[in-house]
């Protein structure tokens, strides 16, 4: 059995888990330690056994997977913390505010058999996890297969909160405006926000990443699974980073639009 830590409450940590346990072939049982509201919809979790809080050694786990935070969400991991010996623990990492996230780092932090780079981090970031990682390599994953999302016009990609999407929606229909263009546009989002234009179409599609031949251009924030899953399409995708306490979608945005030239 694999047990997951996946801090935090958006859906991009389970989203990323899906796509690793993808790569790496890890079919096997999957508990996931999570607080997400998106962790109740089956097209997202599937299998999983989905819990709000465990101990290891209760589940008895061959694999301990811990993604994003090296110390978990608040740093309330720390090394040992009840997992059996011979239990290989994984760490997966990608871009953090370092700066922001170093001081909640315990005392005594996780120790990890490998850390998987997912993207590039900060330098302090690597530095550190090259201390408490006997093996660090990078992986490119690769997601479960998925139906495309075929919209004519614009796609809008966002997963919340609300007010954001109202906000990606809005940037959306500026760029239009300012291009003098006024194709369709259809939302994906978990939930539809109040306030949406009526001009704009709304669906509720998990997986969202793969877009159809007839989208004209995809517009999302910068997250982890956004800026990845839409690299193929880099020439019709727009990005909106957001700011977040611990992740970094500025320097992310930033990356993406240097490597498109």
């Amino acid at each position: 059995m694999i047990l997951c830590y996946a801090s935090g409450d958006g859906l991009g940590h389970l989203t990323r888990l899906r796509s690793v346990l993808h790569t790496l072939g890890m079919d096997g049982p999957v508990t996931v330690v999570t607080g997400s509201p998106f962790a109740g919809d089956p097209r997202v979790t599937g299998d999983w056994r989905v819990v709000r809080s465990a101990g290891a050694a209760d589940l008895a786990p061959d694999e301990v997977i811990v993604d994003a935070f090296p110390a978990g969400l608040k740093g309330e991991l720390i090394r040992g913390d009840g997992i059996l010996p011979g239990t290989r623990v994984t760490h997966l990492a990608r871009l953090l505010r370092w700066d922001a996230y170093a001081p909640l780092l315990p005392a005594d932090p996780p120790r990890y058999d490998r850390t998987f780079v997912l993207e590039p981090l900060a330098p302090a970031h690597e530095a550190y996890l090259r201390t408490v990682s006997a093996e660090i390599v990078p992986l490119t994953l690769t997601d479960p297969p998925s139906e495309p999302v075929d919209v004519d016009g614009w796609l809008i990609v966002h997963s919340g909160p609300e007010a954001e999407t109202l906000e990606l929606v809005a940037y959306a229909r500026d760029m239009a405006s300012v291009e003098g263009v006024r194709p369709p546009m259809t939302l994906v989002s978990p939930q539809k926000p109040g306030g949406l234009p009526p001009q704009v179409a709304y669906l509720d599609v998990y997986p969202a990443w793969r877009p159809g031949p007839n989208v004209g251009r995809i517009v999302t924030a910068a997250g982890f699974n956004a800026v990845r899953q839409f690299a193929p399409w880099r020439d019709i995708h727009r990005m909106l980073p957001f700011p977040r306490s611990l992740d970094d979608q500025f320097t992310r945005a930033a990356r993406a639009r240097h490597s498109a030239g």
